[in-house]
């Protein structure tokens, strides 16, 4: 691709994606703080964002055309399988997050960023909802002291207004993962171990998911086992899932033809409804829980994750390379940022 980003300090904040779901939801709570340019393939479906220190222009991931645009910091919010995105802004040293990656895609991006030797920050912050999970697991550890086991239950709300992209795990689900248990490489199957857990006052049952996290966070906090399961709140939605990996739906129904099928157990999107995550933090010093709430839905609380990453990389004295959300210096104050947004993290 021939995209030209070129880094201009006083220039907009680049939001890939800017109009979507998770994008909308960034724009509200960014445009207050920076000047926004916000991108994708269609960009009348962006002009009713724009206006003030808000601009709306065509960038299309899926078409040659090159894009070019001078920017002080890049946000993906949209799916980039190409790296192009991720490639423009670092060949140019423009500091950069992205919140939508799935685990191996977060592997080539670590492995191509590291590549091409970045000269800015670039936050890799795809943790489940925009990296929340992360930020909260690394305050939780840093209580208890090394941690040896770090759980994350999930409460997804069907009700919830998502975005296409937050449900493109499901085409994940046919495939086995690697994860740490107890120091040591293990692979297990999406949607196995299931387990009956409290989230925030709804007795869910969840299985095992493949998130970025437990990639992540055996490698910046030595965490020896993390597992992240997920739940519904339609206990039809949960049972219907499980009974598609029984029959094997995830694996002899992989390819496009079978898509609608896989997309249709989860992708329903209704008119609102709260995200619930769970975290539990065990160590030497103990345990620790802390129950995350955002009554605005998942694509807030993934846009808020995104938000406190913009923040970090274009904070005084960033450092150029790659990181994660958890590798931020004093996680606390990431709560508190979090809270501020509207979040509500009860601990216990």
């Amino acid at each position: 691709m021939n995209d030209s980003l070129r880094l201009d300090p006083a220039g907009p904040v680049l939001v890939v994606g800017g109009y979507g779901t998770v994008g909308s939801a960034l724009t509200h709570h960014a445009a207050k703080e920076w000047p926004l340019l916000l991108t994708g393939r269609n960009p009348d479906r962006g002009n009713h964002l724009a206006g003030g220190n808000v601009a709306v222009r065509r960038w299309d991931l899926t078409q040659a055309e090159p894009f070019e645009a001078g920017v002080r910091a890049v946000i993906g919010t949209v799916n980039d399988p190409d790296d192009r995105v991720l490639r423009a802004a670092v060949g140019a040293g423009i500091p950069y997050v992205d919140v939508t990656r799935w685990t191996s895609r977060v592997t080539r991006a670590l492995t191509l960023a590291t590549l091409l030797r970045p000269q800015a920050p670039v936050l890799l912050s795809s943790g489940w909802m925009g990296g929340v999970t992360n930020i909260v697991a690394a305050a939780l550890a840093q209580e208890v002291g090394d941690p040896e086991k770090i759980d994350v239950s999930i409460r997804y709300d069907t009700n919830d207004q998502a975005g296409a992209d937050s449900v493109d795990f499901i085409d994940r689900l046919g495939l086995d993962f690697e994860v740490r248990k107890g120091g040591k490489a293990a692979v297990v199957s999406p949607l196995s171990e299931t387990r009956w857990v409290d989230i925030a006052g709804h007795r869910t049952k969840v299985a095992r998911l493949d998130t970025p996290e437990q990639f992540t966070l055996p490698l910046t906090l030595g965490a020896h086992s993390v597992a992240t399961r997920i739940g519904f709140s339609s206990n039809s939605s949960t049972t219907a899932l499980l009974a598609a990996r029984a029959v094997g739906l995830f694996r002899w129904g992989s390819g496009e033809r079978w898509s609608p099928v896989r997309r249709s157990l989860l992708y329903s999107p209704g008119s609102g409804g709260t995200a619930h995550v769970r975290v539990d933090v065990e160590g030497p010093g103990g345990s620790r829980t802390a129950v995350i709430s955002d009554p605005k839905g998942q694509a807030h609380l993934t846009a808020v994750g995104g938000l406190l990453g913009l923040h970090e990389i274009l904070r005084a004295g960033a450092q150029p390379g790659v990181s994660f959300p958890e590798s931020a210096a004093d996680p606390a104050s990431q709560i508190a940022k979090l809270e501020s947004y509207g979040v509500t993290i009860l601990r216990s």
